[in-house]
């Protein structure tokens, strides 16, 4: 007999939660299994029915279910209309887990797709995604950059070769988003550079980056601190320029008042020496 005191008697609850994690691991893998076996007999159009229930899957967030379908179509069903389709159904539900490891095979799946298919019609989704994919997995600005190259590359190279696309609009502000990233990854070098006193290192990391990408949504500080930095080189034709873009450019930024000062001061410095 059994007493309730005695703690001995139970399982620990570890245990129990890794058995029942098992148990619906199990149950996961004997689901997906029994996916390549729903097509009802006598279906007219079976490549359709796997397709749709991808879809289906697909849009409810099961991503496993859904690869198992849109993995039939591909590679049961060579010849079908639905391949295409399928075959990016495939990488999107590796972008929907979004893991490092599902991020890469859904690279690869995109990349497979428009050497296979470089002239379908969802082409462009395709090149899109494939930015995406990197873009996804870009680091922090203080970490590597790697990543955020490959989304810039990928992401180029849609604008390039589809102009017209209706995913363009999305494109770009994810463009934008990647060329800040690696701008805040320049412009935290050079800050730092400047901290710490070191004012031609800042100045060679800062112009340069504002020569690039005139673009650069938090250029202010950059306009600001190359500013300073020029300055205590005592370059101030060359600094006056960079201030004076900060207020002209922005109606709000953190160094609007500090801006206008330099600039009436520096104004009032370069006519006393003419």
């Amino acid at each position: 007999m059994v007493e309730r005191n005695d703690v001995r008697a139970f399982p620990p609850i570890s245990r129990v939660r890794r058995f029942i994690g098992f148990l619906a691991l199990l149950g996961a893998v004997a689901c997906a299994s029994h996916n390549r076996n729903v097509v009802p007999a006598g279906t007219t159009e079976p490549d359709k029915f796997l397709f749709d229930r991808g879809t289906a899957a697909l849009n409810n967030k099961k991503w496993l279910t859904a690869r198992e379908f849109f993995k039939q179509v591909v590679e049961t069903y060579t010849q079908s209309p639905y391949r295409p389709d399928s075959k990016l159904g495939i990488g999107d539900t590796y972008l929907g887990e979004g893991t490092s490891e599902a991020l890469v095979l859904a690279i690869n799946e995109f990349k497979e797709f428009l050497s296979f298919y470089p002239t379908n019609p969802r082409a462009d989704y395709a090149q899109f995604k494939l930015g995406y994919a990197h873009y996804k997995q870009m680091r922090a600005p203080q970490r590597d950059q790697s990543e955020t190259r490959e989304a810039i590359k990928e992401l180029e190279a849609f604008v390039e070769r589809y102009p017209n696309s209706a995913l363009l609009p999305e494109v770009q502000a994810k463009l934008r988003e990647a060329h800040d990233r690696l701008d805040d990854s320049d412009y935290q070098v050079g800050f730092f550079y400047y901290r710490n006193r070191w004012y031609l290192g800042s100045i060679g990391r800062l112009k340069p980056l504002l020569d690039r990408d005139p673009q650069y949504t938090h250029r202010d500080a950059a306009y600001f601190y190359l500013g300073e930095a020029l300055i205590k080189q005592q370059r101030q034709a060359e600094a006056l320029p960079y201030y004076e873009r900060l207020v002209n450019e922005f109606e709000r930024s953190d160094y609007l008042e500090e801006a206008r000062k330099r600039i009436t001061e520096l104004k009032a410095q370069l006519a006393s020496r003419q």
